[in-house]
């Protein structure tokens, strides 16, 4: 056991020493993006009560296997809480076609109101494939205590996406379902289409459902459409 701690210790410390070299040479990258949606929808809920979002971002790409950023946008849940912040890191890393993402994501919330616990974390563990024209994957996030502190909560997802060819549309879509304590747990989907008019401005259209609408309107069926600038 000993010898195999040496052995981890010095494996690790080579890639720490080869990560701060290459990072040295390159440096981060950076990458910023703004833009608005009639709705902001995550996993089929809408954030926004049906409304107008406007969201922006910074993403950092490190030694073409790290990143971190950061996000916020408008939310209305009904009682005062004005804005989503989320901050995030972690790795992508290649295995033969697949492409692993490993990362951590905090959501905190301003203007939430004493007692709503809505702050959570979240751990994520994905892959990807590319499959003829598509791309597949699969994705699962763990939170230990989930927003509103309704506890431990697993969301899990598969998707795809598609180039079409000889145009500048994508066809991409998810089915997902998450579960939480209690009776929250629904299924959700989505599927949608992305028009990219230059290399930084893109369009996208896409329709979202869960198969809870007795939670409330904001569980309903609705088409989202939004533009997003990138430089």
């Amino acid at each position: 056991m000993r010898t195999l701690k040496i052995a981890l210790a010095a494996t690790v410390a080579s890639f720490a020493m080869a990560g701060a070299a290459a990072a040295q040479d390159s440096g981060p990258k950076f990458a910023f993006n703004v833009g608005a949606n009639n709705d902001y929808v995550f996993r089929g809920i809408s954030q926004t009560d049906e409304d107008l979002s406007v969201f922006g971002g910074v993403d950092a790409s490190f030694m073409d296997i790290g990143y971190a950023g950061a996000w916020v946008s408008n939310v209305d849940f009904g009682n005062g809480t004005n804005f989503e912040y989320d901050l995030y890191a972690g790795v992508k890393p290649v295995a033969g076609a697949i492409t692993f993402d490993l990362a951590v994501f905090f959501y905190g919330y301003a203007g939430s109101p004493n007692g709503s616990n809505q702050d959570y974390f979240e751990g994520k563990i994905a892959a990807s494939v590319p499959a003829g024209p598509f791309t597949l994957g699969a994705a699962m996030f763990y939170s230990p205590e989930f927003f509103g502190k309704t506890g431990e909560a697993v969301y899990t997802e598969v998707n795809f996406s598609t180039a079409i060819p000889d145009s500048k549309f994508t066809v991409n879509g998810a089915l997902g379902y998450q579960q939480v304590r209690g009776d929250l747990d629904y299924g959700t989907w989505n599927v949608g289409v992305g028009y990219a008019f230059t290399d930084t401005l893109s369009a996208d259209i896409r329709y979202h459902d869960t198969d809870q609408h007795g939670f409330g309107k904001i569980y309903g069926s609705r088409v989202v459409g939004g533009l997003k600038f990138t430089f």
